[in-house]
């Protein structure tokens, strides 16, 4: 990605929705216009309804169950939360029992425990909330849009759908270490999800967006 003389770029940058997006998801978010696509044919087991966290053991998915509607043909503006598991009850003690003990958790967890609830039908309204939500907590000055329709090929758009996938290792980015909950006892992990970091730094996490160099994606 070019940056203009400011550091910055107007090209936009199309992603598909993520559920607690990662660290540089949200660095990204920070610094190019971000467009997010609704009308893309639902892919399976990619961050769109998972994301990663740190526990005492070390990385842990969080996911959240789905329902198609039109089988494999089904869009990603249509895809149902399978409420009947209760995944929200278990997500939100797992987060408890990894970031208690992180200096912003208590700061922070009355603004995020409401997100865990039934009270989400599709999966695209929850993951709005949440990206709204941390954009929010961490003042983070945004445009975020999103597509009208479906384009395989669009002109004129830094195309990163498909970049954010449990198989894909982002090397392009040094992220620069920061104090973890049980990095003593796993060393530290890079681009988590965002509440990693947001527990672990804070207002401070803020800062540590800027300065990921992600012009290098």
């Amino acid at each position: 990605m070019a940056a203009t003389e400011t550091g910055k770029t107007t090209t936009p940058v199309l992603l598909s929705t993520a559920y607690f997006p990662s660290v540089s998801y949200f660095a990204l978010i920070k610094k190019y216009p971000v467009i997010i696509e609704k009308y893309e044919t639902f892919p399976k087991q990619t961050y769109r309804n998972r994301c990663k966290i740190y526990t005492d053991k070390g990385t842990m998915r969080l996911t959240v169950p789905v329902k198609k509607p039109n089988g494999n043909k089904s869009k990603t503006n249509e895809i149902l939360i399978y409420n009947d598991e209760k995944w929200f009850l278990n997500h939100w003690k797992a987060i408890k029992s990894a970031y208690e003990s992180s200096p912003y958790f208590l700061y922070y967890k009355d603004d995020l425990k409401d997100i865990f609830s039934p009270r989400f039908k599709l999966l695209l309204e929850l993951n709005t909330v949440i990206i709204n939500k941390v954009t929010e907590i961490l003042d983070i000055k945004t445009n975020i849009t999103y597509t009208n329709n479906f384009e395989k090929n669009p002109d004129n758009i830094i195309d990163m759908r498909n970049y954010f996938h449990p198989k894909n290792s982002i090397e392009a980015i040094e992220f620069p270490e920061y104090d973890q909950v049980f990095s003593d006892r796993h060393g530290f992990i890079q681009d988590l999800s965002i509440l990693d970091l947001l527990f672990n730094l804070g207002p401070e996490a803020n800062k540590y967006l800027s300065d990921l160099n992600t012009y290098s994606l």
